[in-house]
């Protein structure tokens, strides 16, 4: 099960560092095939917004990669925990306030994650 949880958690960190490219990096590229929705004209004005936005991701994929180089084991899972945590709190709110499939992007494997560490942790 350990196995499982750190490729869902090296999962989540990947998707964050990509999204921390394309908000960054790629917003009036990329960001204009991710968010289809979004009006056309506002990607340039908004793009130093999205590159904040970018910088936060690429702080809790930070945060998730941190987990791994975290010798104790117990500690190693809460790291894991509250960062896989806090990518699903910002997925919650985000399907709430922009678009539902934040949550399939990510929530879900970040609240997998949470299932999985938890099965380790506590059986």
């Amino acid at each position: 099960m350990i196995i499982v949880a750190k490729i869902i958690t090296a999962l989540v960190a990947v998707i964050h560092i990509y999204i921390l490219w394309f908000e960054m990096f790629a917003w009036t590229t990329t960001g204009r095939k991710v968010f289809k929705n979004f009006p056309k004209d506002l990607f340039a004005p908004t793009k130093q917004m999205a590159a904040n936005q970018g910088l936060y991701n690429g702080f809790l994929a930070a945060g998730l990669l941190w987990s791994f180089f975290i010798d104790d084991a117990a500690w190693s899972a809460n790291v894991a925990l509250f960062f896989l945590g806090c990518v699903a709190i910002a997925g919650i709110y985000g399907a709430l306030s922009v678009s539902k499939r934040i949550f399939i992007v990510q929530s879900i494997p970040a609240l997998l994650g949470i299932m999985f560490w938890c099965i380790v942790k506590f059986s």
